[in-house]
Parts: C-alpha cells; structure tokens; sequence
C-alpha cells in the first residue's frame, strides 16, 4: 500500500510546479509561499480530523515534536528556495536539481538511519547526478542578466539540499506519531516561518497585490501540494526512505509533461539524455 501512496505523492507533486509557476508569474515568490502554506495547513488539519488523530497531539514526545519542528524548518526554507528559483528560471531546469536532492537523501539515510546503500542504489545515485549534471543550463536564458541567470540555479541548489534534511527528519519524526498529525504539525511550522520571512523582509504590503487568477492558482497548488505530502509522509510511515524518496522524485516526468504543454519549455537532447539518465538511476535505486 505504501507504493501507491509513494506514487501518489509523485503525481501530485509534479503539477504542483506547474500550478506553483502560473501564480508566481507577477506575486513575489516569498508572499506565494507564504499564502499556498495557509492552504496547505488547512487541507492537513481536515486530514487530521478526518482521521480521528487528533487526540493524540497530547500523546507526542518531547524528542518527536523537536524532530517535526526541525522538519518543518527544512520544508520551510526548501519551499522558499524552490519556489524563488522557480520565478527566476525554467521549469525544466529548476526541478532537476531539486529533484538531486534523491542522491543526498540516500547517503543520509545510510549514515543517519542505518539503510543499507546495495549495488543499484550505488548505481542510481551516479545516474541520477549524471543526468541532473546534463539538464543544468549553463547559459543564461535570452534576455537575463548574467546575475539572474545564476541566481536561480543557487536556490534550486538550496531546494535540494533543505529536502534531503526534510526527508530525512521528517523519517524520524513521524516514528511516534500519525502520518496525518506530524503533517500538520510540520506545515504549521512552514507557516510561520513563510510568514516571519514575508514579514522581515518587507514584503506584507504586497499581500494585498496579488492577482485574482494567480491567487486561484496558488490555493490550486497548495492543494495538490497537501496531498502530495499527506501521500508521501504515509509513505515513509511503512516504507524506507531509501525506495520511498526515488518514487516520489518520478514526480519530474509529471511535470516536465506539463512544463510543455502549458509552458512550451522543450527539451534539447542534452536535457532529454538527462532526464533520461534521472528516470534510470530512480528506477534503478527501487530494483
């Protein structure tokens, strides 16, 4: 059963970038995160109470909730990476990188979590960095400014490396507690700190700014972003991270199909061999 919540969460992660781009075409990528959050919390706490998990917040440890709260502050400052390198470049170049963040979550979960690395996972990670390697675009697009131009591939960078620390605490964090439950925890947790961000840095005003049609596509991808992650997190309740991560990163096939369609963001034979090579090391990883 965990296999299909695995495959779940790939899917709806995959539109998620692709609803997450249209509401970030003219909205600051901080104050979308900030807004998709709220939507994102209230679909987990529905699922919380759907569930009858509630009662059993009284029940969390100490150790628990600091691992969920940790996860939570990864998960904050990976969304506020990824949807950041999102606004500055390409769909089909942001998402593998982020997506690399498979190869990082691997030798974690090794060294952290005991699970054990066989000969096609080994396989998988050089795959996988190959081919992430072959989709990165060395070119600034037609009209950025060299300074853009590497911007966004430094948040996409910091994406990854905030989803493998996500991945691997929210692992030992959802241990004592229902897969429903810690979601919501960890989402308010992303709140707040969405917030504080659009706060610090001055960006309140421009809650207020923000398009009617982009603002329908942010609640949107929030939604597909809570059930991405209330798959995903039932997922690694059952499953081992090590086979439940490479599922979930299949999400890029889902995503660069829609990046096309809706986008017309084509592939060149470099990035298709890549995009190639990412699938194979991924499946390679859950042989």
């Amino acid at each position: 059963m965990w296999l299909l919540f695995a495959a779940g969460s790939a899917f709806f992660a995959g539109v998620t970038a692709i609803l997450a781009k249209c509401g970030i075409r003219k909205t600051d990528s901080t104050v979308a995160t900030a807004l998709r959050t709220i939507v994102v919390l209230v679909f987990a706490w529905a699922m919380v109470f759907v569930v009858g998990s509630q009662g059993q917040i009284r029940d969390i440890g100490g150790t628990t909730l600091l691992f969920l709260i940790l996860s939570g502050l990864a998960t904050g400052a990976s969304w506020l990476c990824y949807f950041k390198a999102l606004q500055l470049g390409d769909i089909n170049k942001v998402v593998p990188i982020d997506k690399s963040s498979t190869v990082l979550t691997i030798l974690l979960a090794f060294l952290l979590l005991g699970e054990p690395i066989g000969p096609f996972q080994g396989i998988g990670v050089v795959l996988i960095a190959v081919g992430t390697f072959l989709m990165i675009e060395k070119k600034s697009r037609e009209g950025d400014t060299a300074s853009r131009g590497k911007s966004w591939m430094f948040y996409a960078f910091g994406s990854a490396i905030f989803a493998s620390l996500t991945a691997i605490l929210g692992k030992v964090g959802i241990q004592g507690v229902e897969s429903n439950l810690g979601t919501a925890i960890r989402t308010g947790v992303v709140l707040v700190m969405a917030w504080f961000m659009v706060l610090v840095t001055g960006k309140a005003g421009a809650v207020r700014q923000v398009p009617r049609r982009e603002l329908i596509f942010l609640v949107l991808s929030g939604l597909a972003t809570g059930a991405s992650w209330l798959c995903y997190y039932r997922a690694l309740q059952d499953g081992p991270a090590s086979v439940v991560v490479p599922i979930d990163k299949l999400s890029i096939l889902v995503t660069v199909a829609f990046s096309y369609l809706v986008f017309r963001e084509k592939l060149t034979l470099r990035s298709g061999c890549g995009l190639l090579l990412i699938v194979g090391g991924t499946l390679a990883m859950l042989l």
